[in-house]
């Protein structure tokens, strides 16, 4: 962990001095997305913005307000933004407050304290209100959490962040501990992570990781959405970001039920609830590796096609298997796999409503997929462990 730190902000650091010192080009980029160095980058958006690499956070241009030029932190509900995730999203957010009502509530009952101080800082920098519930999801505000890989406080500093980032680390005086300086270091990082990213789906995303393997997802997919980097990503960064977006999104619209411990049936994530899409007829598997009939639950806001549906089955699994594994084993399309089961990591990170999950796959895989299931389980086990 330590080591992947080191070697990200030796990426970091070595980009910014290569760019500045040339006289800074600009660069057009699409919107919530990542300044490259190309200068012949091509713009593939109608809405875009003048880039200039190398740029500094602290010194982004000011916006109409006379505010830094940071995009807003997204929240469940805005359509506009999520798009096509946009269900996804906000039942991912009621399953993830009935999971954690718990901790969020002891979390409400004493955050008056070190969120006046962060929201001090936050509001110095213009930063957005919403990023101190990343110190929420990483040690619950706890000044003295320390993690098993040796991150400390409630930014959950690694010693070598914290001290690129300005602060004390001895064994006398661990600065991370404090709320102001830990929170004034973890600031300056996520401006920095902002500055090349211009994100801050993929500013968290790198904040746990280290940028290094969201720039590689970047360069893998030629994308700067998350979703689309996501799979791609480590497995516990996937969970970080969605975790982050739930968080901020029921500390600052839903925090009246957090005490309830759920989210009522009827409440509307600033939308109206669209109907139901038809599911397609489903099958699981048997000891004897055949296959029966099962009920499904309708999926909400579902963007397959008629071809699409009428080519698909389902196989009840209740153990996550990964993706990737099952794509490659059955020879079909990861993408496309990823798309018929889009609420597959409710599932993964624990928050499906159901102990199983009816996973989606073509037809004339299925006798595949079930010779195969075995094999694809123990790799998958050996996957999740490795990642988590």
């Amino acid at each position: 962990m330590q080591y992947r730190i080191i070697f990200s902000f030796i990426f970091i650091l070595l980009f910014a001095v290569q760019t500045n010192a040339q006289q800074p080009l600009p660069v057009t980029v699409k919107v919530n997305s990542v300044a490259k160095t190309d200068t012949a980058l091509k713009n593939k958006s109608v809405g875009v913005l003048q880039h200039t690499n190398g740029l500094l956070a602290s010194n982004l241009p000011a916006a109409a307000d006379g505010k830094k030029g940071y995009n807003h932190v997204p929240l469940a509900g805005e359509k506009s933004y999520f798009g096509e995730k946009n269900d996804y999203v906000n039942d991912f957010v009621r399953k993830y407050l009935e999971l954690h009502y718990n901790t969020l509530g002891n979390v409400q009952g004493r955050s008056s304290t070190p969120f006046s101080v962060i929201d001090d800082v936050l509001e110095k920098k213009n930063l957005p209100k919403e990023l101190k519930y990343l110190a929420v999801i990483e040690s619950a505000l706890k000044h003295n959490a320390v993690s098993s890989a040796g991150a400390v406080g409630p930014w959950q500093l690694m010693k070598t962040t914290a001290e690129m980032m300005g602060l004390t680390v001895t064994r006398k005086n661990d600065e991370r501990k404090d709320m102001l300086k830990s929170t004034s270091a973890a600031t300056k990082y996520l401006e920095l992570l902002y500055s090349q990213l211009n994100d801050w789906l993929l500013v968290i995303a790198a904040y746990n990781s280290g940028p290094v393997p969201v720039q590689k997802a970047i360069e893998r997919t030629g994308s700067h959405s998350f979703w689309d980097i996501k799979p791609y990503l480590p497995q516990e960064t996937q969970g970080h970001v969605l975790a982050f977006i739930a968080t901020a999104s029921i500390f600052e619209n839903l925090s009246k039920f957090i005490n309830l411990g759920s989210i009522p049936v009827d409440f509307k994530f600033g939308k109206e609830e669209e109907a139901p899409a038809p599911v397609p007829a489903a099958v699981a598997s048997s000891k004897d590796g055949g296959a029966k009939p099962i009920a499904i639950a309708p999926v909400s806001k579902v963007s397959w096609t008629d071809e699409e549906l009428k080519n698909m089955t389902m196989v009840r699994i209740s153990e996550p298997l990964f993706l990737d594994y099952i794509a490659q084993d059955i020879n079909f399309d990861k993408k496309t796999l990823a798309r018929w089961n889009n609420d597959y990591d409710l599932f993964i990170f624990k928050t499906y409503p159901t102990p199983y999950y009816n996973l989606r796959i073509p037809k004339d895989k299925l006798e595949t997929f079930l010779s195969k299931k075995e094999g694809i389980s123990k790799r998958s086990k050996v996957y999740f462990a490795t990642i988590k």
